[in-house]
């Protein structure tokens, strides 16, 4: 990761980023419940504008404090990249190349989400992201950053989920979910990847592992969808980028766009 900050801040994927502002950071917190469920997700974010895009990083409860909003809003992108908290960093890189190359326009297969509740919308975003899996019946799918319904997805495709999440002890159905992401790892025929792991610092174990053994990873981004974008094809078999507006935060019709490695 290190080493696309690097390129960036060396103008080599788009525009000087001392010349590019981030015309605003925010800072949302909300929680979420779905109908029939036991678990609440409490997730933070902190998102960056840069021109025409919004990037995104969730984050851990007191990693950032509101006041980042007032600190960096307004500042060149390379102050972002080099001086901010590491959310922060990953927000305003994410808004960067998602603005130098927006999802709209390219190869990537867009997958309008349909208008209506939480439940219905939550439910076919996972499953557009488990429609990324290509594994035979019986495989074994680690899945790193637990949603129940896309532990449901996965299971509708025949495979069996390995759930892991640093916060969640159980899925909705009891299953144990372990916090040592190696555990699963190891043993896993692919590997599904939240893009929180772009933000918490686990990303680049998990790329390096997947390569070495040779197994698919899949991840599905609303943190960090432009930057994991660029990994396709160098780790990442397949991605499902969400850019902000999320589909938790609106009843209307959004839009996520699915990437293969090959394209």
């Amino acid at each position: 990761m290190s080493g696309l900050v690097a390129a960036v801040l060396d103008g080599k994927h788009g525009p000087d980023p001392a010349s590019v502002v981030a015309t605003s950071v925010f800072w949302v917190h909300h929680g979420t419940r779905l109908a029939g469920g036991d678990t609440t997700y409490r997730n933070q974010y902190v998102l960056a504008r840069v021109g025409t895009a919004i990037g995104a990083c969730a984050f851990a409860a007191g990693e950032v404090e509101p006041a980042v909003c007032l600190r960096y809003s307004g500042e060149p992108v390379a102050r972002l990249l080099t001086d901010a908290p590491a959310a922060v960093r990953v927000a305003a890189l994410d808004a960067y190349l998602a603005h130098v190359r927006p999802h709209r326009g390219t190869d990537a297969e867009p997958v309008v989400l349909p208008a209506g509740t939480p439940e219905r919308r939550a439910y076919a975003r996972d499953a557009a992201v488990a429609g990324l899996l290509d594994v035979a019946p019986g495989a074994r799918v680690a899945l790193i950053g637990v949603v129940n319904p896309l532990v449901a997805a996965i299971r509708e495709r025949g495979a069996e989920c390995l759930p892991c999440d640093l916060t969640l002890r159980a899925t909705q159905w009891g299953d144990p979910v372990t916090p040592d992401m190696r555990e699963v790892l190891g043993v896993a025929d692919a590997v599904v990847a939240t893009g929180m792991t772009i933000g918490n610092g686990t990303f680049d174990e998990i790329l390096r592992t997947c390569r070495d053994r040779g197994v698919p990873l899949i991840v599905y981004a609303q943190t960090g969808s432009a930057v994991a974008r660029h990994f396709l094809g160098v780790g990442v078999t397949a991605l499902s980028a969400e850019p902000f507006p999320f589909s938790q935060f609106s009843a209307e019709e959004t839009v996520l766009f699915r990437y293969h490695a090959q394209s």
